[in-house]
């Protein structure tokens, strides 16, 4: 093996052990809910609250996660946000009350924020430096973190239901893996550093340049068809379909295998038909897969439907934070702030349209929305289509000013 495929090696492997601790941690503590429920005797409004504080932390962050990956580079932004990961989960192990509680989840939405930025920043650069595309892999590497926590919390729980000894365990592993996972992240200056000092001295507020926006909305719609996915497929199926209630779950299960089974493959798709292409293509799909669906009925249309969704919006997110880190830090932040807002809302959003006419409706919306985002894609200017100004390597990409 060629020492340039060692390195590539070592630093996919630490950059997707960055991608694994994000997954793991938020679905550590979410499996734990219900005993944050009955340890502070919350009831069901103000669990959804603490849900969605953290997600507020998350799509608040976005100035100080652009101002943080200039000045500190994303390598060690990535480690010190996923090192406080940890810090968190063993806060919530101790947390005394609600307000505690509710504070502690919104500096969890922060720490995700820039991991989410930074780990992303390592992964377009990885791809930029070695001219291999990788990031829907390390994308379906997040997807394996949530597994595994589920299966620790399964475990774990069988043996002790105490929140401090799982949250001890898990904080413990995000320790090893990020210390493990340190010297094979890509070395990055800070944007700052390379600025010239007339840059430095006019920069202030920066309005997001029109590609940017249109990557922004390319990812709302996506995260939109994302999250409505996984919160409404199940209720679809059970109250509208009227399937049994073994088959009802298979809708997240179906969506969730498509998506990581596509994310291990869709590297090599990207390489070969290029992102643009792959984006419009498989959101179309998306859009147009469970329209058909939703026409049809039945169970094994509608689980047809599910699969061309999880299919199609796989390689979407991770090609557009490729498309948006060779714009500068600014961009990315901007992007992964509005998916993390279209995470949280679109559910929300589906709910209302559902609750306002039907769940039939709901649904058509989440095909739409996968539509737009096929609409999108051809506003973007994708890696490699045409020529660019970004620099090659997005570690090293200055502020757009």
């Amino acid at each position: 093996m060629s020492p340039v495929r060692d390195d590539f090696r070592r630093s996919q492997v630490a950059i997707g052990a960055l991608f694994f601790v994000l997954g793991f941690q938020y679905a550590t503590w979410v499996s734990r809910v219900p005993a944050l429920k009955a340890r502070l005797d919350l009831g069901e409004a103000q669990i959804g609250l603490l849900l969605m504080t953290c997600g507020i932390g998350a799509a608040v962050s976005f100035p100080l996660v652009a101002v943080l990956t200039r000045r500190l580079g994303s390598r060690l932004l990535s480690v010190l946000s996923a090192l406080a990961l940890g810090v968190i989960l063993l806060a919530l192990s101790v947390v005394p009350n609600y307000p505690v509680t509710l504070l502690v989840l919104f500096f969890d939405g922060v720490a995700v924020g820039c991991l989410n930025v930074a780990m992303n920043a390592q992964g377009a650069a990885l791809e930029a430096r070695f001219e291999r595309a990788t990031m829907s892999r390390l994308h379906a590497t997040f997807s394996a973190g949530s597994l595994l926590a589920a299966l620790l919390a399964s475990g774990v729980t069988s043996v002790t239901g105490t929140l401090a000894v799982h949250f001890g365990v898990a904080a413990a592993l995000l320790a090893v893996l990020v210390v493990a996972a340190r010297p094979g992240l890509l070395a990055d200056r800070p944007a700052e550093a390379a600025e010239p000092e007339e840059r430095k001295r006019r920069r202030g507020f920066v309005l997001p340049t029109v590609a940017t926006l249109w990557m922004g909305l390319a990812m709302v719609f996506g995260t939109v068809t994302e999250g409505a996915m996984n919160d409404w497929s199940a209720l679809y199926l059970k109250d509208y379909v009227h399937a049994g209630a073994g088959l009802a779950p298979m809708g997240i299960a179906v969506v969730s295998v498509m998506m990581v089974c596509a994310r291990i493959f869709a590297d090599g798709w990207r390489t070969r038909f290029g992102d643009g292409r792959i984006v419009r293509t498989g959101s179309l799909l998306a859009g147009l897969g469970l329209a058909l669906a939703l026409a049809v009925g039945g169970v094994v249309p509608t689980l047809l439907g599910f699969a061309c969704v999880g299919l199609g919006v796989a390689a979407v997110t991770p090609c557009v934070y490729v498309a948006a880190a060779r714009q500068g830090a600014d961009a990315l932040s901007l992007v992964a702030a509005m998916g993390t807002t279209g995470l949280l809302a679109g559910p929300a959003v589906i709910g209302f349209i559902a609750g306002a006419t039907s769940l039939l409706w709901g649904m058509a919306a989440v095909a739409a929305s996968a539509a737009v985002v096929s609409l999108c894609a051809t506003r973007i200017r994708w890696p490699g289509q045409g020529t660019s100004a970004a620099p090659a390597d997005p570690l090293l990409a200055a502020d757009p000013s």
